[in-house]
């Protein structure tokens, strides 16, 4: 067992698959390239924070990925009442 991350120091290779506290942990896929979540084992590379990452791609992007920015933190809504109120106040 060659584990090169503290986060898979528990896990032991199984027929199944890799296991980690009783958990069977499923080998990444291809959207989850460059994600910080990563960890290797055994040459193969599992999520750190999710089982099952597969799952986690089907909605359309995964919540813990790390390496997709997010664009809606960027255009804030603005109440239009409140702006015209502080503008008249001259803020």
């Amino acid at each position: 067992m060659s584990t090169s991350d503290k986060m898979l120091a528990g896990a032991v290779k199984t027929e199944a698959g890799v296991e980690l506290n009783g958990v069977l942990l499923k080998p990444v896929v291809e959207q989850c390239a460059g994600c910080d979540r990563v960890r290797n084992f055994d040459e193969q590379q599992f999520c750190s924070s999710y089982p099952v990452p597969a799952r986690k791609w089907v909605g359309g992007r995964c919540n813990f990925a790390t390496h997709i920015k997010t664009e809606s933190a960027a255009k804030a809504k603005v109440n239009p009442l409140k702006a015209s109120k502080r503008a008249a106040k001259g803020r």
